[in-house]
């Protein structure tokens, strides 16, 4: 009888986090050198990544449900995929908000915006390809510290950005369209430091 092969939870939980670090890549092409007229067919190219990822994700969660014995919590495992899901949901987002608010210029706080969320996915690969060996790892806690540094760069930034923006000669529906466009910006970096986050509790309730 052949050996039942084993399911690489990690390694799924690692593929899942790759979707949105090229959402993130996807989302600060689309938007350096912006050219509204191309939107359309750069947000069916960000929708792609997003649905396979949801493919993914459903793919994960059938294996999980049949699996008897998993390497963490099967609790854990499916509440790390859905908050990476919600991660590359988040970054296409953005670029849904910027069709649908008919933005035809940037303003300049988003380019930091964009190099920020991209390295936040950035150090979530590098710290979802360490998960697997939590428990010899030297380097993860401080890949999470380097996740929560990112974040907390997106927080004065998206405060700057808010201030300048209210005190600028800006018209009201360019406050309210920039308001929103920052305040998803600031949910991709928040969305992966909670996946950094969950995956620090993991660790401290398996060591």
């Amino acid at each position: 009888m052949a050996k039942r092969q084993e399911n690489n939870y990690f390694q799924m939980l690692r593929e899942l986090v790759d979707y949105a670090d090229r959402a993130a890549k996807k989302l600060r092409a689309s938007l350096t050198d912006f050219d509204p007229a191309k939107l359309t067919g750069q947000l069916e190219e960000m929708h792609a990544i997003e649905h396979t990822a949801d493919l993914t994700n459903h793919g994960l969660t059938d294996k999980l449900v049949r699996e008897f014995i998993t390497p963490i919590e099967r609790e854990d495992i499916a509440s790390l995929a859905a908050q990476i899901d919600d991660i590359t949901d988040e970054i296409e987002d953005v670029l849904l908000r910027v069709y649908m608010f008919n933005v035809r210029t940037l303003r300049p706080e988003m380019t930091r915006f964009l190099e920020l969320i991209e390295s936040c996915t950035g150090q979530l690969c590098e710290l979802m390809t360490e998960f697997e060996n939590f428990r010899r790892s030297k380097t993860i806690k401080e890949k999470i510290i380097r996740i929560n540094d990112l974040e907390e760069q997106g927080d004065r930034l998206y405060r700057e950005a808010i201030h300048s923006l209210y005190t600028t000669e800006t018209s009201t529906e360019e406050k309210l369209v920039w308001t929103e466009l920052f305040s998803c910006c600031e949910r991709c970096c928040d969305a992966c430091e909670h996946t950094s986050g969950m995956v620090e509790d993991v660790i401290m309730n398996n060591t």
